[in-house]
């Protein structure tokens, strides 16, 4: 395959690269513990909730996907495997909580809370250190992306 000659040396999107499968397997991580508690919630607002999962694992199959072909634009393979995925992941697969709504949101709100603190000291490095203005503008827009959703979590609680 040809190396992608887009003006940011190989070293800068190697470092960025590395950053982002990180993040691809935070955010399938998320992803997967976002399904789970669409199919095992339960409790008095099951119905609400199972929607209100749905949603959000929908959106993000589309943030995973993104990532992925952002490594793919500056030139490298995204990591696809569970075992890459635990290897780079800063998120934990699996935590003790109840399957009630709340459970579920209280876990996945850290969640997106741990992804947004790594989005946002990102978002310099890869613009001034690496060169990068894309990645970092990128990364800029799933922060919000994920601070919408998780303000949307944090709603339930009161």
């Amino acid at each position: 395959m040809k190396k992608a000659n887009i003006g940011i040396t190989e070293k800068n999107t190697d470092a960025v690269a590395l950053e982002l499968s990180k993040l691809l397997a935070d955010e399938f991580l998320l992803y997967t513990k976002t399904r789970n508690a669409h199919w095992n919630v339960t409790g008095d607002n099951f119905h609400a909730n199972h929607i209100f999962f749905e949603n959000q694992y929908k959106q993000l199959d589309e943030i995973v996907d993104s990532v992925a072909e952002r490594m793919r634009k500056i030139g490298h393979f995204a990591p696809a495997t569970m075992r890459s995925y635990l290897e780079l992941a800063h998120l934990t697969e699996y935590s003790e909580r109840t399957n009630d709504g709340l459970g579920y949101m209280k876990d996945l709100l850290e969640d997106h809370e741990s992804i947004i603190e790594f989005l946002r000291g990102n978002i310099t490095p890869f613009a001034e250190k690496f060169k990068d203005y894309g990645t970092s503008d990128f990364i800029t827009g799933l922060m919000e992306t994920h601070e919408e959703m998780a303000w949307m979590i944090r709603s339930y609680f009161r």
